[in-house]
Formats: C-alpha cells, structure tokens, sequence
C-alpha cells in the first residue's frame, strides 16, 4: 500500500464518524440558539447567551489538548459523543418543564465545552495517521467533512424545525452521536502512553507551561498569528455568528417560519464556501504561499460591504437574502482555505509530541476575544436596529485594517 495514500482504513473511519457526529453537531448548534431567538426576540439575549456558551470552548480546547497528548484519542471521541447524545436526550427531556433561557444555556456551555475538548483529539490525530507530506491534503479533507456536515445540517435543520418544531431536530441528533460512537469504537489510532507523575493538575499546568515555553522562546511567530486571528474573530467571525440570524429573521420581512428556514439555508450556503474552500485547499496545497494568506482576509471583509449596502438601501426582502447567501460563499470559502493553510502551518512547525497541546493553546488563544464580539454585537444590534448598515460597515472597515496589519507578520512565515 503506498504510503502517499492519504485515506487507509482509520483516517477514513476517523472522516466516516466525523461526519455523523458533526451533522448531528451541526443541525443541534443551529437549532438551540435560533430557538432562543424566535422564543424571546431579543438579538441582546441572543447575544449574550451566545457569548457565555462559547466560552467552556475556549477554556476546555487546552485541556482538550492535553488529553490528546496523554490519552488515547480514539477513547476521547468515543467517550464525547456518548456524552453529547445523553446531553441532548436531556435537554429534550426537560424542555417545557424548566425555564427555556437557563436550560438553553446550560446545555449550550456543555455542548460547547465538550465541542472544545472533542477538536484537538482530532487535528491531533491527523499526523498519526498520514505522512508529513499530506498534512495539508488530509487536513482539507478534514475541513471538507465538516462543510459538507455544515451545509447539509443547517438545510435539513432548517425545513425540519420551519416545519415541525424543535423536537425532531433533537432525536436526530441524539441518533448521530450515538452511531458516531458505536462506530469510533473499531478505529486505530497510535499512541505511545507518556509516563506522568503528580495529580491530574499538576499535568494540566507543566503541559500547558510547556506549550507556552514553546511558543514564546521557539515559535513566538505562532503567538503573533493567533494575536490578529482573534482580532478578526472578534470584529468579523462574532458579526457573522450574531448577525446573520437577526438581520434574516427579524429585518427581511419574513414570517418565522420562512425566516427560520432561510436562516438554514444561509447556513448552508456558508457550508458551501467552506466546502468549497477546502476542494480549493486540497487541489492548490502545492501552490498556495502562506505569506499571501492576508489576501483571504481583505476578501472576507470585503465581503460584509454589499450586504450592508442592501439594508442601507432597503431592497425586496428576497434580493437582500440573495446577496447574503452569495457574500456568505465568497467570505466562507476565503476564510476556510485561510483556516487550513494556518493549522497545516502550525502542525508542519511543532514537535509531533506537542501538537495537541499547542494547536489547542493556539486556538483557545484565537477564540478568546469571540465572547467579547459576540456580547457587543447583541447590544449594539438591538441598539441600532434601525440602522444595521451602519455596523456592517464599520466592521468592515476594521476588518480590513486588521489585514492590513497582518501583512507584516506573513512576511516572516515560511512555506
């Protein structure tokens, strides 16, 4: 068998229960906080709840990190997504019976939580099983699993909730993480048990000091990286994640149930640039420079400008929703081809030993400012809803500074 061959048997089985796990992800994600929204109509609340679930991501992805360094992480994934499905089977359970916005947060933050530590065990995984060549290629078909699980989720998501509700959307994703497990069971993956000593967080605080150390005496090109990446999640990412949804179902004219349902399609429409993205990442891998990446970034702040232009000149409700679905393509499939080049980067660049830990440090480090974004753009929507385009705009304008500024620090990366 060559071994240029990128899907054998467990990276195949590794991309076959991604996929289930995040479809299941992916329709449940969609649905709780489009749910909370369409219950108490408040883009604040939205905001707020959002921004207070994402943090367990960001606190857990280190922990993450180190579990997949030091435990089997095939074991991880098994054992996440048979906690994600008795998550879901009790939130269905209690809903109706509790008050909606604490039960939507609560599960939410788990939901998050565990999403941060299920991450690193796979981007980790990926240099066990392929070659240090493929990197980028398996790291595209990684990214490509979860753009389709993205774009089908958040369709079938939406004309299954438009039509019957919250409920059905909850069964099926209780089934998905069930068969992911089952089937996570049969997978391979090496690993080498690293001896420790002390408690578990004495571990937990000398890995991530190490993954510090490294980053700040041999790779401190890593910690500028993730410095403007989460300015960007702040000024653009939050916008989208707050954004879109408001202005699609409250500001287009819609009734709910149509809005709901276009919201999905929305979301399947980013599904499809990500998609797209990574087809692009893994067929231009070789011919990709990493110090040109700050392109993909003007491109997706460029991308914010026509829809602002469509609600600042208050066009048919239909023809403001069809720009949108076009600039979520552009700004979805620039951002994932960006995505790819930056984790190839840092895993091509860190010790096989260390991946975990500072691929997850890095992200948590990216991600840390997205509550904060994510909080402002709840408030600052409902304070300007009579003039959106007026935050699109700015966050525009910001957003094309911070590429600006990143030029600089891609000059120094090498391919």
């Amino acid at each position: 068998m060559s071994e240029n061959k990128i899907f054998k048997r467990d990276f195949s089985m590794v991309i076959i229960g991604q996929i289930i796990s995040l479809f299941g992800n992916a329709i449940l994600r969609f649905a709780l906080p489009l749910y909370l929204l369409n219950q108490t109509h408040s883009s604040k609340l939205f905001g707020l709840v959002s921004a207070v679930s994402f943090i367990p991501m960001i606190i857990l992805s280190p922990i993450g990190g180190i579990f997949a360094d030091r435990i089997n992480k095939r074991n991880i994934m098994v054992i996440l997504d048979f906690s994600t499905a008795g998550l879901t089977l009790l939130f269905s359970f209690f809903l109706g019976k509790t008050d909606l916005v604490i039960l939507v947060i609560i599960t939410l933050i788990i939901l998050y939580g565990i999403q941060g530590a299920y991450q690193p065990s796979v981007q980790a995984s990926i240099p066990a099983l392929v070659s240090p060549e493929n990197l980028v290629s398996a790291n595209s078909a990684v990214t490509l699993v979860n753009s389709l699980a993205s774009l089908i989720g958040p369709v079938l998501g939406g004309a299954v909730y438009g039509f019957y509700g919250i409920r059905p959307i909850l069964f099926i994703s209780i089934i998905c993480f069930f068969l992911s497990a089952v089937m996570e069971i049969f997978i391979h993956i090496p690993f080498d048990k690293k001896p420790s000593e002390g408690s578990i967080f004495s571990i937990a605080k000398n890995d991530i000091l190490e993954s510090i150390r490294f980053i700040k005496t041999q790779r401190p090109i890593i910690a500028k990286v993730t410095l403007f990446i989460a300015s960007i999640n702040m000024v653009f990412s939050a916008l989208i994640i707050i954004g879109l949804p408001v202005i699609i179902t409250q500001h287009l004219g819609f009734d709910e149930s149509l809005g709901n349902q276009l919201y999905g399609y929305c979301e399947g429409a980013m599904a499809a640039g990500g998609l797209l993205g990574g087809l692009l990442s893994g067929i231009l891998s070789r011919k990709l420079n990493i110090r040109q990446s700050y392109i993909l970034l003007y491109l997706c702040a460029l991308s914010i400008i026509p829809i602002g232009t469509a609600l600042m000149f208050t066009l048919p409700g239909m023809i403001s929703y069809i720009i949108i679905l076009l600039c979520c393509v552009l700004m979805m499939a620039a951002s994932t081809i960006f995505s790819i080049e930056m984790m190839a980067y840092v895993q091509t660049i860190t010790p096989s030993h260390l991946i975990g830990k500072v691929m997850s440090l890095a992200l948590c480090l990216t991600m840390c400012a997205s509550p904060l974004g994510q909080a402002l753009y709840g408030y600052i929507f409902e304070l300007f809803h009579a003039s959106l385009h007026l935050v699109l705009f700015t966050a525009a304008a910001l957003s094309c500074c911070i590429a600006y500024w990143s030029k600089k620090v891609f000059a120094k990366l090498k391919d």
